[in-house]
Order: structure tokens, then C-alpha cells, then sequence
């Protein structure tokens, strides 16, 4: 009886032994695995964007439409306190400064050919003038020789009569003449004055043109200046800010006043989100300078039309959208680095778990519930999946840990 007890009693610790192995396996497996804690609270999911911060307001700086050499020589500092009316960009006034000098000499040589041009049109008009008045008086004589032709022979009458008639042709002609200087001299004169106006809205062009050479701040604010974007070169990432010696084209945006008091995020949604966010969604903003704040805001425009992005290849395609920020913080500035995390959806009191702790098995979604006693694999029902959460209908409860990485088969039961 004694050896039949005794391989009883060995088969029983052998068991035992083997349990206490797999149990220990089973621990072993489930300890090293990362886990994480259903939680029950509101589910959000939200898109990630990039964008910038922009004001809603400003002015923009650009260079003169006009002129020819458009070097700064003199620019403000990037963030520096201007007040209405002071100098922000002044450009080389050189080459204008000569045309000027050439305009007025211009202006003047015009001003002496009107004097010049009167001068002899008066004398002309004069001359022609006597000429008509020696010719009235020839004319009045030949009149009053008339006057005795009743006492003469026929043919001496006639000859008077014929010489008064010359006269009185003479006079018509000299009056067509003086008629005929007065325009003359008219004609020229208004030439002339016509060369003195062109000369002198020649001066006060280049006088405007010098003018602008010296752009100034139309109201208060800190000046951004903005990229040169022809002084980039091969290998750059990003176009520098316009300096002193620069060369300007006509009408570069060179420097910003924004009004800061009120902004906004700008940024592109892809094309495959388009349909999922809508204005009015609530926004947070975390400005790359400004680590420490969270702003709220909101979706307040997206364009209707999508332009394509170049900076990828093949490009695709993207929608500019704005978010309005009501939040103010004097630390921030144009042209900022900003994400934004815009809500899609809100689910309140649900089992959220992390989007690494559900799996796929065959038709089956599931999550491996870690517990003491080992690795128990459950099927889930998936209520809603965002971009680092998922929210569980059934199949997990509050507080229960799930594994983030799918355990080996052997420690994983049912």
C-alpha cells in the first residue's frame, strides 16, 4: 500500500510544480509587457495642424512702383518700437537726386525759352503793326488826292483812283499779316509754356519719386521685417529678412506693422481631412515660442477652393483655413510657429484606452486585459477611434490595465 501513496504523492508535486512554472510564465509575461488604465472620461478627437500666427490687421511696407535704384541704405531693426510718421526704410536717393538737378535745369531753360519766345513775337507783332500803320496812312493820303480828281484830266483821275485802291489792298493785307503774327506768337508761346509745364511736372515726379525713397510708419507698432525672397540661395531653408545694402524690386513687401491686440493661426488642412473639420470647431494653439500657454480658439474660415502644395512631390492638394484667437499674449509676434489641435468629436463618460492597446485578430478586434493572474484576451466593440485614443462601447471596464504590445501566443488565454 505504501508504493502506490508514494507515486501518488510525486505526480501531485510534479503538478504542482508545473502550475507554479506557468503561473510563474504567465506573471512574467504580463510584467514585462507596457501596459495602460481604461479610464472613463470624455473622448476627443481632434485633427493636428501647423501653421503660423498672423495678426487679423496690419500694414504692410512695400517699396516705390517707381524710380530705378531701389538699394536700402537704411532699414529699422526687426521688432523695434516705431511711432506714426517715423522713417522705416529709406532707399539710395542718389541717382533720382541727379535726375532732379537735370529736371530743374530743364525747367529753367524752358522758363528763359517762354521769355525768349514773347520777347520776339512782341517785336514781330510790332513790326507788323507799324507796317499797317505807314500803310493807313499811304491809304488816307491816297484818299484825299481823290478828292481832286474832278478838276483833272481823265487820265491822271484814274491813276489816283488806281492808286488808292492799291492802297486800300495794301492795308487788308497788312491787317491779315498782324492777325497772322498775333497767332503766330500765340501758337509759339503756348509751345513753349507746354515745354515748361512738362518740364515742370518732370520736377515734381522726381520730387515725389525722392519723396518716397523714404518709406514711413503710418501708424505706431513694432516692425516685422519680412523674407527677401530673391536673396535666398541654393542649400537655404528659409529666405533671410531684408537688410541694409539689399536691392528691393518694385513694390516688395519689405517690413509689417501688425496690430497684435488681435490674431490668428493660418495654417492648410489636407485634402483627405477636408470633410472632417468644420468652422465653429474649438481650437488649442500651442505657439512654438511660447511653451508655457495653451490658447483656445476657434475654426473660424476655410477656402472653398484647394491649391496645390510644391513643397512635397507629386504635390498635393490643401485648404487654407484660419483660426480665430481671442487670446492675447504680448509675447507673441507675426510669423510665429504655432500646432493646433482642432476638435472633430466629443464623447462624454466613455472607456477610452490608448490606440496602441486594441489589436486585430481575424474579424475581431480585441484588447489583452493584464491582470495578476495572467493575460486575458476580450473582445472589444470600438465606439470611435481618434488620432491617439480610442473609445470602447463594451468589452472593458474602468480601471482595468491592457497591454500596448500584443503578448506572445503562449501567454496569451482566453
Amino acid at each position: 500500500m505504501k508504493k502506490p501513496t508514494a507515486i501518488l504523492a510525486v505526480a501531485i508535486v510534479v503538478a504542482l510544480s508545473v502550475a507554479a512554472v506557468a503561473s510563474l510564465r504567465r506573471d512574467g509575461a504580463a510584467s514585462s509587457l507596457p501596459t495602460a488604465l481604461v479610464t472613463k472620461t470624455t473622448f476627443v478627437d481632434f485633427l493636428q495642424l501647423r501653421g503660423e500666427i498672423r495678426p487679423v490687421r496690419s500694414v504692410v511696407l512695400t517699396a516705390p512702383s517707381t524710380g530705378t535704384d531701389l538699394q536700402i541704405v537704411d532699414l529699422a531693426t526687426n521688432g523695434a518700437r516705431v511711432s506714426a510718421g517715423d522713417v522705416v526704410i529709406t532707399f539710395d536717393p542718389t541717382v533720382q537726386q541727379r535726375t532732379l538737378e537735370t529736371k530743374r535745369s530743364e525747367l529753367k531753360q524752358a522758363e528763359s525759352e517762354i521769355e525768349r519766345t514773347e520777347a520776339e513775337q512782341r517785336r514781330r507783332v510790332a513790326a507788323a503793326q507799324s507796317e499797317l500803320d505807314e500803310g493807313r496812312k499811304a491809304l488816307a493820303r491816297a484818299r484825299l488826292e481823290l478828292q481832286g480828281n474832278e478838276l483833272r484830266a481823265r487820265l491822271d483821275a484814274e491813276k489816283y483812283v488806281i492808286a488808292a485802291s492799291d492802297a486800300d489792298a495794301h492795308v487788308r493785307e497788312l491787317e491779315k499779316k498782324v492777325d497772322g503774327e498775333r497767332i503766330a506768337a500765340a501758337a509759339d508761346v503756348a509751345m513753349a509754356r507746354q515745354k515748361r509745364d512738362k518740364a515742370a511736372f518732370d520736377v515734381r515726379d522726381t520730387e515725389r519719386i525722392i519723396a518716397s525713397l523714404q518709406v514711413r510708419a503710418p501708424i505706431g507698432g513694432s516692425i516685422s521685417l519680412l523674407p527677401n525672397f530673391r536673396a535666398g540661395g541654393p542649400g537655404m531653408r528659409a529666405a533671410p529678412e531684408f537688410k541694409r545694402g539689399d536691392r528691393a524690386w518694385f513694390g516688395a513687401a519689405i517690413a509689417e506693422l501688425p496690430d497684435l491686440t488681435s490674431i490668428q493661426m493660418t495654417a492648410r488642412v489636407d485634402e483627405a481631412d477636408r470633410g472632417r473639420v468644420q468652422t465653429g470647431s474649438g481650437v488649442r494653439v500651442r505657439v512654438d515660442a511660447v511653451p508655457d500657454r495653451e490658447l483656445n480658439g476657434t475654426l473660424s474660415d476655410i477656402s472653398v477652393v484647394a491649391k496645390p502644395d510644391f513643397t512635397t512631390w507629386p504635390p498635393v492638394r490643401n485648404f487654407d483655413v484660419v483660426v480665430a484667437i481671442p487670446d492675447v499674449d504680448p509675447r507673441l509676434r507675426s510669423g510665429m510657429s504655432a500646432s493646433a489641435r482642432v476638435e472633430l468629436d466629443r464623447l462624454a463618460d466613455v472607456a477610452v484606452v490608448p490606440i496602441g492597446a486594441v489589436f486585430q485578430r481575424g474579424p475581431a478586434t480585441v484588447v489583452f486585459i493584464v491582470a495578476r493572474g495572467g493575460i486575458e484576451t476580450r473582445t472589444v466593440t470600438v465606439l470611435r477611434r481618434g488620432r491617439d485614443q480610442i473609445a470602447i462601447a463594451a468589452g472593458v471596464a474602468e480601471n482595468e490595465r491592457v497591454a500596448l504590445k500584443e503578448p506572445g501566443g503562449e501567454a496569451a488565454g482566453k
